[in-house]
């Protein structure tokens, strides 16, 4: 990686490369759980080195099947829940990948292993086990082909409501951040760990020691991407998951370019439940942690990957919590473009630029023009989309001009 939000990458492909070696290294305690979205996921790297589990007969024109193959994949979710279940009580490991909007499947069988694992916790001769990992991808805003029936981040809400000590749930935004959370989840016991990460060709933000880093606080200020290095931040922009990153991440660019003497922090959340007091759950920030972030009394413009009263929830007792204003998936969706699907949402770069001057009475009548430009800059692109069946090339190809 050169600089950050340069280059491009699709991020669960570089992470197959990750499960390739895994399995390679653990040959007879490791297998990879799905349903047929093994390539589609962008997992297919593993191929290279074992294939599908199949016992039945075999034409010609079959690839990558064998009796001995690590690749558990068939369509039906619960067999694969199943399965899983059953393989991580032998004392051995894996992975389950999904499209995020149809692992609500097996929502009742993860209910009854998160409950499960709560309850033998407390039971002295029960040995620890590998974690149950999920990988959720092929998400809610990169569905251009697909549309509305796939785009649904809601399974994020319904692991949250489950024992604090159980669950973890992590938005990884580039790569590297994927393949230091993936490295954690797969080393940890007695967990449900979900991660959702993108599969699409998407900007790339860390090197691997910086990834490492923000991955292990789990939240943090990027001080590449802020200018408020000397003094209290105007304005807070946050932001967690791969698009919403992308996003915020395009409106800090156009504040920066439009408003030089705005003070802006950006703060991004890979660990979902770093949002939550301490006193509510074990990766939960105290108080005083959260407040030396998103400060105690500025605005805070934060855009989530998914439903975005979550965030309220998690942050509810805060301090700042009456600052914070969450943009997210609202229920709005089609077979579109990525912009066009972010736009339906309220989550675009320009829609996030008028929510940070709307939040700001120091920038009335001296924010106006640039209000206007934000408001004609979606009506453009919304045509162009109408027109072109794609997005503007400065917003397809946007880099991050530091």
């Amino acid at each position: 990686m050169t600089h950050p939000g340069v280059d491009t990458a699709e991020s669960t492909r570089v992470f197959g490369t990750f499960l390739r070696d895994v399995i390679s290294r653990n040959p007879d305690n490791f297998r990879l759980f799905g349903p047929d979205e093994t390539a589609s996921n962008r997992l297919g790297d593993v191929f290279e080195v074992t294939a599908r589990a199949w016992d039945a007969e075999m034409e010609p024109t079959d690839e990558a099947l064998a009796p001995d193959g690590r690749v558990m994949e068939v369509l039906s979710e619960h067999l694969c829940q199943g399965w899983l279940e059953g393989y991580l009580l032998t004392g051995r490991h894996g992975l389950f990948d999904c499209y995020e909007a149809f692992v609500h499947i097996i929502g009742s069988m993860f209910n009854q292993h998160a409950k499960w694992l709560k309850v033998t916790r407390a039971i002295p001769w029960r040995q620890p086990i590998a974690s149950l990992n999920y990988l959720l991808s092929s998400h809610v805003w990169r569905q251009d082909h697909n549309g509305f029936s796939h785009q649904d981040p809601g399974f994020i809400d319904h692991v949250v409501n489950k024992k604090a000590e159980i669950i973890r749930v992590y938005l990884p935004p580039d790569a590297n951040t994927l393949l230091s959370v993936a490295d954690h989840c797969l080393r940890s016991r007695d967990y449900v760990n979900v991660i959702v990460a993108g599969k699409q060709p998407a900007l790339q933000y860390l090197s691997m020691p910086d990834a490492i880093a923000h991955c292990t606080r789990g939240i943090g200020i990027w001080e590449w991407a802020s200018n408020d290095e000397d003094a209290e931040p105007d304005v807070v922009l946050g932001c967690c998951g791969d698009v919403p990153t992308l996003e915020t991440l395009a409106a800090a660019a156009i504040l920066r370019a439009r408003l030089p003497d705005l003070r802006l922090r950006v703060v991004n959340v890979v660990d979902l439940m770093r949002m939550q007091p301490d006193t509510q759950h074990p990766h939960g920030l105290s108080d005083k942690e959260f407040d030396s972030l998103f400060t105690v009394d500025r605005p805070v413009v934060f855009a989530y990957h998914g439903y975005p009263w979550l965030i309220h929830r998690l942050t509810y007792r805060r301090t700042n919590h009456g600052n914070l204003h969450v943009r997210g998936y609202k229920e709005e969706g089609t077979t579109t473009t990525p912009f066009d699907m972010v736009m339906l949402n309220d989550l675009d770069r320009f829609h996030l630029v008028i929510d940070v001057i709307d939040r700001l009475p120091h920038l009335a009548g001296t924010a106006d023009h640039l209000r206007q430009d934000m408001i004609d800059s979606r009506l453009w692109a919304r045509a162009y989309g109408r027109e072109h069946g794609e997005d503007p090339p400065e917003i397809r190809d946007w880099t991050w001009p530091g």
